[in-house]
């Protein structure tokens, strides 16, 4: 049976302030570590109000230190941002102070344009995206002895164990990466539920290097789930989530997740509904069991050892549900 994860943005409910949404997500990481999940992770979005998870790694550092068995991980660092090293020293101070619980997931920036000046305007050359990756490798394994061009350099502080890294991706170009330079691989199938996603995932598992982190090939996807006690309660949580994603997508979004009730009386122009059913294909929607089935059925597609439910639902306590439901579900424990 593959493992379960929670990959938490902190949206700012209708009503609240970045703040709540903050304290929310450290309640709810201390309930998925009571529940029995295996991993809790914490995104990186720039530029998009009605989330409060900018930077994951400061957040990381308080849910680690709230939680006592749970992993705790970045869904993801957007590296091309960033220097390597200084990644890498920031995930091995996580790691010094909670060793054998951290995650370091990497993904490649899609930001706003104006995001990606501002974050990058006083670089000189940009390192490529899998020089950066072999990069963190060099620095999480103490290597001196290699022809890197920063050969004696080491990350500090030295650390007994490593982080986890994860590459994030959506495709076969993000796959052979992983598998390339032997890192563990999450797909996301709730950014793109394509029917080539289990192709990339197969042809990482046969293409996978093993590396000095990581000696065979690992998956897990990424799924947007909605679940509630009732079909038709989950429904409606559903709707809130076509509006926010239409937000999102918007030129002018709304600095707050909106409420079930909100998008109910808002409704959905024709043009706005046929965005709908097209997102509706990136969720699972229904009562516990309901969604079970569904996750294990894409669990088997893909052949996955894990897989992470994004709770992005309205409401805290509609998270909270949520994930109860689901780890009652799955008949979850803590080892």
């Amino acid at each position: 049976m593959f493992a379960l994860n929670i990959l938490d943005y902190s949206p700012i409910d209708e009503g609240a302030a970045a703040r709540d949404a903050l304290l929310q997500t450290i309640e709810l990481a201390k309930l998925a570590d009571r529940l029995g999940y295996r991993r809790f992770w914490v995104a990186e979005h720039h530029k998009v109000l009605s989330v409060a998870g900018s930077s994951p790694e400061m957040l990381m550092m308080q849910l680690a230190a709230s939680t006592e068995r749970i992993r705790i991980g970045s869904g993801g660092v957007m590296l091309p941002h960033y220097s390597s090293y200084k990644v890498a020293e920031n995930f091995r101070m996580l790691e010094a102070l909670h060793p054998d619980r951290i995650d370091l997931g990497i993904g490649r920036s899609r930001s706003y344009k104006d995001v990606n000046q501002a974050l990058n305007e006083s670089k000189g050359i940009k390192v490529s995206y899998e020089q950066q990756i072999q990069d963190l490798q060099k620095y999480f394994t103490d290597d001196t002895e290699s022809t890197h061009r920063f050969r004696q350099l080491v990350a500090t502080p030295i650390t007994e164990t490593a982080p986890e890294i994860w590459l994030l991706g959506t495709g076969h170009g993000s796959a052979a990466i992983a598998a390339k330079n032997g890192l563990a691989y999450a797909f996301a199938h709730f950014a793109r539920p394509a029917a080539d996603g289990a192709e990339a995932v197969a042809a990482y598992r046969e293409k996978f290097r093993p590396s000095d982190l990581l000696a065979e090939p690992h998956v897990a996807i990424a799924v947007f789930a909605v679940v509630a006690d009732t079909a038709e309660e989950a429904e409606k949580l559903a709707q809130a989530l076509d509006l926010w994603l239409l937000f999102v997508e918007s030129e002018t979004p709304p600095p707050y997740y909106p409420s079930s009730e909100t998008a109910e009386r808002r409704g959905f122009s024709r043009s706005e509904r046929e965005k709908v059913e097209k997102n509706r294909e990136r969720m699972i929607i229904g009562d516990a069991e309901t969604v079970k089935a569904e996750i294990v059925r894409l669990a088997e597609v893909y052949g996955a050892d894990e897989v992470t439910v994004i709770p992005n639902v309205s409401g805290a306590a509609n998270r909270m549900k949520m994930l109860s439901l689901l780890a009652e579900a799955f008949s979850l424990s803590v080892e």
